[in-house]
C-alpha cells in the first residue's frame, strides 16, 4: 500500500512541477510579445524618419537627371 500512495503523491508533484513551469512560460511569453511590440513600433518611426528623410534626397535626384 505504501508504493501506490508513493506513486500517487509524485504523481501530483509531478503535476505541480508542470504548472509552475506552465505559469514561467506563460509569463515570459507575454514579456517577449511586449517587447517585440516595442521594437516593431521603433522599427516604424525609423522607417518613416528614413521616409521623410529621402523624401527631399528623391525629389533632387529627379530633377538632376531630367
Amino acid at each position: 500500500m505504501l508504493w501506490p500512495m508513493i506513486a500517487v503523491a509524485l504523481g501530483f508533484l509531478g503535476l505541480a512541477v508542470l504548472g509552475v513551469l506552465a505559469v514561467r512560460v506563460f509569463v515570459e511569453v507575454r514579456r517577449l510579445a511586449r517587447q517585440v511590440g516595442e521594437t516593431s513600433e521603433s522599427i516604424q518611426r525609423a522607417a518613416q524618419d528614413l521616409e521623410r528623410a529621402a523624401t527631399p534626397l528623391a525629389a533632387r535626384g529627379g530633377r538632376a537627371k531630367g
